[in-house]
């Protein structure tokens, strides 16, 4: 399938601020990047946001696992609650969290489950990681951001296979993102002061945000991957993801083909991604999903703070993997789509031909398993 640009529109073109950084001398380090370099507010803000707007849980609890409990990285997450089905009739099952991909020490790190959205009629997968059990890294395309040569770029490494436990999409191709990128010590592309931003730290927590509001440049900032403005604040859909200029958010293919001529559809393969009250990173995508479906699967799945990522059947995915030897490395042959249907899937981050940015959490120093 032949690539497909995808250029938002932006309506405040004029009065987007552009947040000038500036560069200091900096070495990046090969094994977890250097947070300094770069001139900002020394402030940091904590990624594990407050509860103000967060949804109340609804439904069942997912599977026990024993040993859980809030607290320092290391200590896992509590399992995260069932969600509420948007309408009764669907399948059951939907809204119940399983497992996915291989364990670290023995607890699992990612559950997996769908719901179909308000006003739709197929499915979209919903994956739970928790980033007190996972470190978080940004690989770097030829395409997007474009530039490098990039330390972590694809194909993903054996060294880093040996503990790789899920990967999924990144955002636009930066002409068409209206937003920034750093990474492995340097500004790629400028950072824009209110762009929905995709943050990872020294310590590999991550979090999501508007610049300059939610998150900022300091000194333990190691990657900051921007995409158009928030999808989501306060645990509720922004304005914009519910307004009626779809486009906004992106072109996109038509129902039955991507070719330039043919008028893009507002219910395309959308992806997201955003975090929870106590910590959780949580990424959404589906085959039929308007901008406002996908703000509504990540505020249901509780989501505080969320951002659309990449669009279209060609570019979005999340991939979970679990070898046979617990401590064997991560290949296509043990990963597993959280949506069967896409296009993408185990595959793509091992493909040295990739050529776009993505993101992989791993298991944190310990046993995976």
């Amino acid at each position: 399938m032949a690539p497909i640009r995808v250029r938002p529109r932006w309506p405040n073109r004029r009065i987007r601020l552009v947040l000038v950084v500036a560069a200091l001398a900096v070495s990046s380090c090969g094994t977890g990047g250097s947070g300094a370099g770069v001139a900002g507010p020394t402030t940091r803000v904590d990624p594990r946001p407050g509860t103000k707007h967060a949804p109340a849980s609804t439904a069942t609890t997912g599977p026990p696992t024993a040993g859980r409990g809030a607290g320092a990285i290391g200590t896992p997450l509590p399992v995260p609650a069932g969600l509420t089905r948007f309408t009764p009739s669907v399948d059951p099952g939907e809204g119940s969290w399983q497992p996915a991909g291989r364990t670290v020490d023995g607890v699992p790190a990612v559950y997996e489950t769908s719901l179909t959205p308000p006003g739709g009629t197929l499915p979209a997968g919903i994956a739970w990681m928790d980033t007190h059990l996972l470190d978080a890294r940004l690989y770097s395309g030829s395409e997007s951001p474009g530039g490098g040569p990039y330390r972590y770029t694809a194909p993903v490494e054996p060294a880093q296979a040996a503990s790789l436990v899920a990967a999924f999409n990144g955002g636009f191709k930066m002409d068409d993102a209206g937003g920034g990128y750093f990474t492995e010590g340097h500004i790629v592309v400028p950072l824009v002061a209110g762009a929905a931003s995709l943050v990872i730290y020294a310590d590999r927590t991550t979090t999501v945000g508007a610049w300059g509001t939610d998150v900022s440049m300091t000194p333990d900032v190691v990657a900051v991957r921007q995409n158009l403005t928030p999808l989501v604040d306060g645990g509720r859909p922004t304005t914009l993801a519910s307004g009626a200029d779809w486009r906004y958010w992106g072109n996109t293919c038509g129902a039955a083909t991507c070719a330039p001529s043919v008028p893009g559809i507002e219910q395309q393969w959308r992806s997201g991604v955003g975090v929870t009250a106590d910590g959780a990173l949580v990424y959404v995508t589906g085959p039929s999903l308007t901008p406002l479906q996908l703000a509504q699967l990540l505020v249901r799945a509780r989501v505080v703070r969320g951002m659309e990522l990449d669009v279209n059947p060609y570019w979005t995915f999340l991939a979970t993997y679990r070898p046979a030897d617990p401590g064997g490395p991560a290949s296509p042959a043990n990963g597993t789509r959280l949506v069967a249907t896409s296009l993408q899937g185990p595959a793509t981050p091992f493909e040295p031909t990739w050529a776009r940015d993505f993101v992989t959490v791993s298991a944190r120093t310990g046993t995976a398993g």
